[in-house]
């Protein structure tokens, strides 16, 4: 299997790792069929992401989609961070082989979980966000930007 040179930067030097004491908001999500953690803790100041910490029990693809993750979307809003994809986190690293695509939907479902959490605390939850998060429910599918799980 071939890593590109940011996916073993990123492994190797993992950038955010850690937690967030009094983190706004956190996501915990897992893949029960290849084992790998992933949690994101969140500080968020007027609804924009000013740190983004992550622990990842996982292989190197999952410890570097983590990374990777953290880096897209600090000083982000968090809509814009809504926004972002596996597809995204997976191009970001120059690629990861197909068999490793599920550790960059595991980042960016962390970081979905994590809003959905903040957008429900804080009241912020409307109807257009809640469609952005309806797969956290229900999909289960590597590519769920193409699935129809949400609307079923």
């Amino acid at each position: 299997m071939q890593y590109s040179e940011k996916v073993l930067d990123h492994f190797m030097h993992p950038r955010n790792m850690g937690e967030i004491e009094n983190a706004t908001a956190s996501g915990t999500v897992g893949n029960p069929v290849c084992g790998d953690i992933m949690k994101m803790d969140l500080k968020i100041e007027d609804n924009v992401i000013v740190d983004a910490k992550f622990k990842t029990f996982g292989c190197g693809s999952a410890i570097a989609s983590s990374s990777m993750a953290t880096e897209m979307i600090i000083g982000k809003t968090t809509d814009e961070a809504l926004d972002i994809t596996n597809k995204a986190v997976a191009e970001a690293l120059d690629g990861l082989p197909a068999v490793k695509m599920h550790c960059s939907v595991l980042a960016e479902q962390s970081i979905k979980k994590a809003l959905n959490d903040y957008y429900t605390r804080q009241g912020l939850m409307t109807p257009e966000r809640k469609a952005k998060l309806a797969f956290l429910e229900v999909c289960e599918h590597e590519d769920h930007e193409n699935c129809t799980c949400a609307e079923q």
